[in-house]
C-alpha cells in the first residue's frame, strides 16, 4: 500500500505516477475521497462514545426525576454509537479496498508508457555471430538428451519438460553457482516452500492483475507460487526487526499459468508453467532502497558476464510494472536463434509498498518505521539453460560450458551429442 501521509500532502504525485502507468488517475481521488470518509467516521464514532461517557457518568448523580430522562439519553446515545461503529467499520473497509487498487508510486525518472517504452541503459558484451545453420535450444537440447518435452506433455500437459542428463546437471550448476555467488554476497541461502497463504500473495500484490497467472489450491484455500518473492516477502510479516539490511537468496520451484500468452515461446522450456529459480530479497531502510536496488542489479549483471552471455540492461517503463515495484530493471540475453533479446533476469525496488501490506517495520532512533523491499531474479533456471545452449552451441552440436560452470560439472569443458 501507498503511504497515505503521502497522498494527502502530494496527491499530484499519485496521480502523475498512474498517469506513466497508464492507470487511472480517478483512483487516487476515490482513495483520498474514502481516507477522508474514514476519518469522519473515526471522529463521529470518537465523539459520540465520549457523550455516552459523559451522559453514563451522570446517571449516579441524576436525582430520582431526572434519572429516567437521562437513562433514555444513555440508551439512545448507545444505539448511536453502535450505528457509528458499524459505519466506521464499512468505512475502514472502503478505505482498504480502495488503498489496495492503488500500485506503488513511480520513482522519478522511470520512462513513462507501457512494455516497448523501455529505456536500454547499457550494453554488455557482443552479439555473437555464427558460420553455420544456428539451432534452437531444444533441437540442441534434443541432440544432447538434455530436455524432452514429449515425455513433459505426455505426463503432465503442454509446457512441461523433463530436464535429463546434462540438462538436469546443468539446472544444478547454475542452482549452485548462483547460491554461491548469493552466499559470497552475504545473501541468507533459503529453500522457500512453493504453497503460500493468500494474505502472502495478496500482501505481495500477485493477487490484482496477476491473479489469472496464479494456480490456486481452492480445497485448501493455498496458492501455488509464481516466484519465491512471495514466502521470501512474507517470511517476516507482521514483525519489527531491529536490525538492517537483511537479505536472502531463495530457491523454490515456480508455477505460472501464462494465461493469454499462447503462442509466445511455446516450444522448449522458455515459457513453461513450472521452473525452478534462485531469487534475491531484501529488507532494508528506505532511504537505502535505490542503492540496494544497484547493488542487486551489480549482482546479476556478474552472474551473467559469468556465464559469457551478451546481455543488455533496460530501465522498465511504468506501465509495464507489477503493481508492487516503483522502479524495475531487467537483464535480456540474446537468444540467436529467433535474433533477439529475451530477459533473464530482473529487479525490482518496492519502496515500502509490500512492507505495509505485511505490517513489516524496523526500529530507528525515532521510531518504529515501515521497511523497503527488494527483489531480483538471479537466476530463472530453466530460460537460462535455454539461452546457454544456444549462444553456447557448436557446429557439431555440442556445448561450451563455461568456466564458471565447470567445477560444479566435473570440470567438463563442453557437453557433446549422445
Amino acid at each position: 500500500m501507498i503511504d497515505l501521509k503521502l497522498l494527502r500532502d502530494d496527491p499530484d504525485r499519485v496521480r502523475a505516477s498512474q498517469v506513466a502507468r497508464g492507470d487511472d488517475p480517478a483512483l487516487v481521488d476515490a482513495l483520498l475521497e474514502a481516507d477522508e470518509a474514514r476519518r469522519a467516521a473515526i471522529t463521529t464514532a470518537d465523539q459520540l462514545r465520549g457523550a455516552q461517557k459523559e451522559v453514563s457518568a451522570s446517571v449516579r448523580s441524576a436525582s430520582p426525576e431526572e434519572r429516567p430522562a437521562v437513562l433514555e439519553q444513555a440508551k439512545a446515545l448507545a444505539a448511536q454509537v453502535k450505528e457509528a461503529e458499524a459505519a466506521q467499520s464499512a468505512a475502514e473497509a472502503a478505505l482498504r479496498a480502495a488503498h489496495l487498487a492503488v500500485p506503488n508510486v513511480v520513482i522519478a525518472g522511470v520512462p513513462a508508457g507501457g512494455e516497448a517504452d523501455y529505456v536500454v541503459l547499457e550494453q554488455v558484451g557482443e552479439i555473437p555471430t555464427y558460420g553455420f545453420r544456428v539451432r534452437d535450444h531444444l533441437e540442441v537440447g534434443e541432440l544432447l538428451k538434455a530436455i524432452d518435452t514429449e515425455r513433459g506433455a505426455k505426463v503432465s500437459g503442454s509446457r512441461f519438460a523433463f530436464l535429463t542428463g546434462p540438462g538436469a546437471l546443468l539446472e544444478l550448476a547454475l542452482l549452485n553457482h548462483a547460491m554461491a555467488v548469493a552466499q559470497r554476497a552475504g545473501l541468507t541461502p533459503v529453500i522457500a516452500p512453493a504453497l503460500v497463504r493468500p494474505e502472502a500473495m495478496e500482501g505481495t500484490g500477485f493477487l490484482g492483475a496477476h491473479a489469472e497467472e496464479v494456480y490456486r489450491l481452492e480445497r485448501d484455500d493455498l496458492y501455488l507460487v509464481g516466484t519465491s518473492e512471495v514466502p521470501l516477502a512474507a517470511y517476516h510479516s507482521d514483525e519489527i526487526l531491529d536490525e538492517l539490511p537483511v537479505r536472502y537468496a531463495g530457491f523454490s520451484s515456480c508455477f505460472r499459468r501464462e494465461a493469454g500468452s499462447h503462442g509466445k515461446d511455446t516450444r522448449g522450456i522458455i515459457r513453461v508453467h513450472q521452473f525452478d529459480k534462485v531469487e534475491m530479497f531484501a529488507f532494508v531502510a528506505l532511504e537505502d532502497a535505490e542503492a540496494e536496488h544497484a547493488r542487486m542489479l551489480e549482482l546479476e549483471k556478474g552472474f551473467l558476464t559469468d556465464l559469457e552471455l551478451a546481455f543488455r540492461v533496460i530501465d522498465t517503463a511504468a506501465g509495464d510494472l507489477g503493481s508492487s515495484a516503483a522502479r524495475k530493471f531487467d537483464c535480456e540475453a540474446w537468444l540467436p536463434s529467433q535474433e533477439r533479446w529475451l530477459e533473464l533476469t530482473s529487479t525490482s525496488n518496492c519502496t515500502d509498498f509490500q512492507a505495509r501490506r505485511l505490517g513489516i517495520r524496523h526500529r530507528t532512533a525515532d521510531g518504529v518505521r515501515p521497511a523497503a523491499t527488494l527483489n531480483g531474479t538471479l537466476c530463472a533456471i530453466g530460460r537460462t539453460i535455454a539461452v546457454l545452449l544456444e549462444v553456447h552451441q557448436r557446429e557439431d552440436g555440442s556445448v561450451h560450458v563455461p568456466a564458471a560452470l565447470r567445477p560444479y560439472l566435473g570440470g567438463v569443458e563442453e557437453l557433446t551429442p549422445r
